[in-house]
């Protein structure tokens, strides 16, 4: 079976992908390098460099090529629950060998390169955050959350000390750490009993 040029060059950019992947875990992202990719692929460096504009760029194709299930959110009727089975998976995705260390990587690659800044938040982030608001909003219309509730500011609240801890603290992010998380918001962000 002979293969078509748009198949050869389809397989030629998930072994890049590939190798990206697998260079990065052994070395790290510091130490990762297009040119290093190349060899590894048995790729041309200009081949890479035809496709992807940067280091970041490769590595951020690479890690969404993952196609990693479980970042949808289920819809059991059951708010919390439906957060916490998203954001466990997140949080086991994100910050957990053996692609956590990339993931990180690649949000500090984001602060320097606005290129790959753009592309992350249009590609991953953005998406992430729509799915949130969307599943949160179908609480709140089922009355599950307080109806006055700011669904953008909520994702915010349940983003932000995941993104604190696992970026500034660097503390482990664990299973307890999001349950006291959302416990401490749904106190808030719950219906109000009616006087």
């Amino acid at each position: 079976m002979t293969h078509t040029p748009h198949r050869r060059g389809a397989d030629r950019t998930e072994a890049i992908m590939r190798t990206t992947l697998e260079l990065g875990q052994e070395i790290g992202y510091a130490k990762l390098s297009i040119e290093a990719v190349a060899a590894r692929a048995g790729a041309g460096k200009h081949t890479i460099y035809r496709r992807w504009s940067s280091k970041g760029a490769l590595l951020l194709d690479s890690l969404l090529s993952l196609n990693e299930p479980g970042l949808d959110y289920p819809n059991s009727g059951d708010i919390v629950a439906d957060l916490r089975a998203q954001i466990y998976t997140a949080v086991d995705l994100l910050a957990r060998p053996p692609f956590g260390p990339l993931f990180q990587a690649l949000i500090g690659e984001a602060q320097h390169d606005p290129q790959v800044a753009a592309a992350l938040n249009e590609r991953f982030i953005t998406p992430q955050a729509d799915k949130t608001v969307a599943r949160l909003k179908a609480a709140r219309d089922q009355g599950q959350l307080s109806s006055g509730f700011d669904l953008d500011l909520a994702m915010a609240i349940l983003s932000g000390p995941l993104y604190f801890q696992l970026l500034i603290t660097q503390e482990p992010l664990t299973h307890e750490y999001v349950d006291r998380i959302l416990h401490a918001l749904f106190a808030g962000m719950g219906p109000q009993p009616q006087p």
